[in-house]
C-alpha cells in the first residue's frame, strides 16, 4: 500500500497532480520499500543529485509538508519520501531547526564550502600540477618538484590510484562490523599512506589533498547526496586530467 499525503492549501497543484500523474503510472508486481517507488517518480535519470529526499525521521517529513512538500509512504517500509527536492536543500541538516539562526547558516555555509572542496580541490590540483605549473609560487612549485621527485605515474595516475583505494577502504568499513570497520579504515589510510610515501609511489602532497576531499565529502548531512560527489569528483579529474583547467571549467559549467 502506498500512501501519499500533503496539504490542500499548502502544496501547489501542479506539483499535486504531477506526483498523482507519476504514481498512478507505476507498473510492477510488488513493491517492498519506498525505493522502489523513489525510481518510479524520479523526475532526471541523468542528473547524479537526488530529486526525491529519503528520511526516516517524522519531523523532517512533517517539515517539508508544511513547506508545500508531497511525501509518499509505504506499507511496511520506515523511509518516507518528500518531493521535490532541490539542491540547496541537500546542505540542510535536520539539526539546523534546532538550533539559532545564526548558527544553522554558519553551519550550512559549512557544508557547501565542504561540497566545492571534495569536488574540485583534488581536479584542481592535477590540472595546475600537470598543465599549468606558471600558477604555482615558485616555493611551492619547488617543494612540490621534490617530492616528486621519483614517482612513476603522472599526477592524473597517481591521484586516481590514492582515491580509489580510499574509497575502497570506505566500502569495506561500511561492510564490517562497525568497531572492527572504523579500525581498519583509519588504520588502513595511515598505513598505506605513509608506505606509498615512503616506497616512493605516491607524493606527500597528494596523500594530503586525497585526505582533505575525502574529510570534506564526510560533511555532507546525506548519504546519496555524498555518492554524488564522488561521482563528480571522478569525472573531474578525468576532464582535469585530459585538458587541465579548461576541462575542469567546463565540467563545472555544465
Amino acid at each position: 500500500e502506498v500512501i501519499w499525503l500533503y496539504i490542500e492549501q499548502l502544496a501547489p497543484d501542479v506539483l499535486v497532480k504531477e506526483l498523482q500523474k507519476r504514481l498512478s503510472a507505476i507498473e510492477t508486481d510488488s513493491i517492498l520499500d519506498s525505493f522502489y517507488v523513489e525510481e518510479w517518480i524520479d523526475g532526471n535519470q541523468f542528473t547524479p543529485f537526488c530529486t526525491v529526499l529519503s528520511t526516516e525521521r517524522p519531523d523532517i517529513v512533517a517539515a517539508h509538508v508544511l513547506e508545500g512538500k508531497a511525501a509518499v509512504l509505504v506499507d511496511g517500509s520506515p523511509f518516507a519520501l518528500v518531493a521535490p527536492v532541490t539542491f540547496f536543500q541537500h546542505f540542510i541538516s535536520p539539526e539546523d531547526y534546532y538550533q539559532k539562526p545564526l548558527f544553522a547558516t554558519f553551519l550550512r555555509w559549512i557544508r557547501f564550502l565542504s561540497f566545492i572542496l571534495s569536488v574540485l580541490v583534488l581536479p584542481f590540483y592535477v590540472a595546475i600540477v600537470s598543465y599549468h605549473q606558471e600558477l604555482i609560487p615558485n616555493p611551492l612549485l619547488v617543494n612540490i618538484s621534490a617530492q616528486r621527485d621519483g614517482v612513476p605515474f603522472p599526477v592524473f595516475v597517481e591521484t586516481l590510484i590514492m582515491i580509489v583505494i580510499f574509497e575502497v577502504l570506505r566500502e569495506a568499513g561500511l561492510r564490517m562490523p562497525r568497531i572492527t570497520g572504523q579500525a581498519i579504515s583509519i588504520v588502513g589510510a595511515l598505513v598505506l599512506g605513509e608506505s606509498a610515501v615512503s616506497a616512493g609511489l605516491v607524493s606527500a602532497v597528494t596523500i594530503i589533498v586525497v585526505a582533505i576531499t575525502a574529510i570534506s565529502n564526510f560533511a555532507t548531512p546525506y548519504y546519496n547526496f555524498g555518492i554524488a560527489q564522488r561521482i563528480l569528483l571522478f569525472i573531474y579529474m578525468c576532464l582535469a586530467g585530459v585538458m587541465g583547467l579548461y576541462g575542469l571549467f567546463c565540467g563545472a559549467m555544465f
